[in-house]
């Protein structure tokens, strides 16, 4: 059954810019090449949710444990974390549809 993980996040102030280059020119891009299928990107406008929600499939929710609790996934998120504020992992059995 497929899974997905939802990722969350607040961009912190004054932080932008450089956040947008890293996620789009790295981040992202190293999710996928963990064999993540990018399935959405949100962005919060109004109301109290995280900024950010980005969603990632894999086959298996044993598939994207081995990669979150990976030292390579760690210093991704290390690295993550030098722009955002509030980051939070939630693994779920994939619907086909908005996941929160």
């Amino acid at each position: 059954m497929a899974a997905k993980l939802i990722l969350t996040w607040d961009i912190k102030p004054n932080s932008e810019q450089e956040y947008f280059e890293f996620v789009v020119r790295e981040f992202l891009p190293e999710v996928q090449k963990f064999g993540f299928n990018l399935s959405d990107a949100w962005v919060t406008v109004y109301g109290e949710q995280p900024q950010i929600l980005v969603g990632a499939t894999l086959a298996t929710i044993d598939d994207i444990k081995k990669i979150i609790h990976s030292r390579a996934w760690d210093l991704l998120i290390e690295r993550l974390l030098q722009y955002v504020t509030d980051y939070n992992e939630k693994i779920v059995v994939a619907n086909g549809n908005f996941q929160f």
